[in-house]
């Protein structure tokens, strides 16, 4: 009987240490980063874009590429986008597709300021330059890669 008492002793000490370390661990946080995007984009009716860029997440560099297709643009436009990153929780969270295109949901507004979505749930918000002429340097369908 003693040998009994002293192990379910043992085994309820255990579970309310277990319990504990629960109670106390939080699950990561989504963190948030800098990015910098830069954007050359060209067409007639459909229009083809891409760039280069890097997003700055806790003290490290990393290289992204963008790409994507967009319909209605007329003309040749570069854009240099900076802004934040959140809802990271790893730099490769960045990596997807961001607008109407993919699962995500864009809004645009004035060809200087995007807020966009990725299907990971990361949201970009950027502001910037526009140099050259085009009537809509429209970003749905970005996608955007780590390199």
């Amino acid at each position: 009987m003693f040998r009994t008492s002293k192990l379910v002793n043992f085994v309820a000490l255990v579970a309310a240490l277990m319990l504990i370390i629960a109670i106390t661990v939080t699950p990561s946080q989504a963190q948030t980063g800098t990015v910098r995007l830069n954007i050359v984009k060209a067409g007639f009716i459909v229009g083809a874009g891409g760039g280069s860029g890097v997003l700055h997440y806790h003290g490290s560099t990393y290289r992204l590429t963008v790409g994507g297709i967009g319909l209605g643009s007329l003309g040749v436009a570069a854009a240099d986008l900076v802004g934040t990153a959140s809802n990271l929780h790893r730099p490769q969270d960045i990596a997807g597709t961001y607008g109407a295109a993919g699962a995500g949901v864009t809004f645009v507004g004035g060809g200087q300021v995007a807020t966009l979505q990725n299907e990971k749930g990361v949201v970009l918000q950027l502001h910037g330059g526009q140099v050259g002429f085009q009537v809509s340097l429209g970003l749905a369908g970005m996608t955007i890669g780590l390199r």
